[in-house]
């Protein structure tokens, strides 16, 4: 890693670049930034697919695709996802680094040209976008929001946040209900677009081998143009503890019953002991070593699979598990009594080294590619202090045995779901 740089393009917009010359390629992107809403997450959701469609220089996929093919087979990319109780909104473009150009072309340059013209410059009809495109994405992001539901591992944990999180922004889906897709006007596209460019917080990411400097000024440039407005802030609620355990269950036609159970950990980005809760889910559930896994899966067979997942943005852990629905209380009491003996300290140091060299390699092995870069710094988007992997793996690494344990009882439980088969489908 040869630098990590970081500057203000204008109000609300911040420009991050990794140089990393250990890469052949450069990866670039836009990470719009919004408070997720039920009335506006889905005109949102499908908006950078749409974006990344077209423009007004290149005004179908047919020129679109030429000029990707002109860069050497660069691509462009789209994404939707939730950061604590902001809906996460990115178009991303990847390309060769410049240096292995045949004519000495300025690949990352052309990049962020083409970057700017889909997202300053839709190819719009009459004010609206192409309606074509439009009903295309509506469909898509509907077969994309139709195939989470088929995935019951998904919907399972998308269920417990949905109940969970039932009073907090966090409780929506990233791409809205599928009968606001539906729903969805053309017009409520533009304002969308208007509102996103001129009053979304944003953060730009340049990352692998490329002079930033070129990128940044470009960026500048096309912000001034459209001239950006207040930026709208983007806080999350975080919940300390629950003030009742909700228990509820559904009933669908799947051979394998799934049971997740969300616990509240009182810890969130910004807070210091952020990775201290990492440690202490990992050693809980996040390992091949960890208490669920030995206990509730292996040694007592009442699981097919038996995970937890710590969420810093919300401060929330998810344990999520596979059982046959004869097994689910005792699924249940039995994942609660792993999480009592840490609480106790019941653990040995065998168990911490292991959770910490999971910990430690993942985020090591993060620096391997440019995708996982740069999902890691936009996780830090509203961090106080911007760490690297490597930065992150010495803290976990310096993680006490008792700082395990007042994490641990720092936790408590928020929700139990339960989505129960009758065995007769297998999903």
């Amino acid at each position: 890693m040869l630098g990590i740089e970081q500057r203000s393009v204008c109000e609300g917009v911040n420009f991050r670049s990794v140089k990393d010359t250990r890469f052949k390629t450069v990866r670039m992107s836009v990470n719009f930034l919004l408070p997720i809403q039920k009335q506006t997450a889905a005109s949102y959701a499908i908006l950078p697919f749409l974006l990344s469609r077209a423009s007004r220089e290149y005004p179908d996929f047919t020129k679109l695709g030429q000029r990707l093919a002109e860069l050497y087979g660069a691509e462009l990319n789209a994404d939707v996802q939730k950061l604590g109780d902001a809906q996460l909104l990115s178009v991303s473009a990847v390309g060769i680094a410049n240096r292995y150009a045949l004519q000495g072309e300025n690949i990352a340059g052309e990049l962020s040209k083409l970057l700017c013209s889909i997202i300053f410059d839709p190819p719009f009809e009459d004010g609206l976008f192409p309606k074509e495109g439009f009903e295309q994405e509506k469909r898509q992001t509907i077969e994309l929001i139709d195939s989470e539901f088929n995935d019951k591992r998904i919907y399972a944990r998308q269920r417990c946040e949905e109940i969970m999180c039932s009073n907090e922004p966090y409780g929506i889906k990233r791409y809205g209900s599928r009968e606001a897709i539906q729903n969805l006007k053309r017009e409520e596209l533009t304002e969308a677009w208007l509102y996103l460019i001129h009053n979304a917080k944003a953060e730009i990411m340049v990352l692998g081998d490329c002079d930033p400097a070129p990128v940044y000024e470009g960026f500048c440039e096309a912000f001034q143009k459209v001239g950006k407005k207040s930026t709208v802030d983007c806080p999350t609620k975080i919940i300390k503890q629950a003030d009742r355990v909700k228990d509820v269950t559904d009933k669908m036609d799947v051979a394998q019953s799934k049971l997740v159970m969300g616990f509240r950990t009182q810890t969130a980005i910004p807070d210091e002991k952020v990775e201290t809760s990492t440690l202490m889910a990992s050693l809980y559930g996040g390992t091949p070593n960890s208490k669920l896994f030995l206990n509730v899966r292996e040694r007592l067979s009442l699981c097919y699979y038996c995970s937890a997942l710590y969420n810093a943005m919300k401060g929330i852990m998810l344990v999520q598990s596979g059982v046959e629905t004869k097994n689910i209380d005792k699924a249940r009491e039995e994942i609660l009594v792993q999480l009592e003996k840490i609480k106790k300290g019941e653990f040995d140091d065998s168990e911490v080294d292991a959770a910490k060299l999971s910990l430690s390699n993942s985020y090591r092995t993060l620096s391997d590619s440019l995708g996982g870069l740069e999902a890691w710094y936009l996780s830090q988007t509203f961090s106080n202090q911007i760490k690297r992997p490597e930065e992150a793996a010495a803290i976990v690494n310096s993680v006490t045995r008792q700082e395990i344990i007042d994490a641990a009882n720092r936790v408590t439980l928020d929700t139990v779901y339960r989505l129960e088969g009758n065995g007769e489908e297998q999903v």
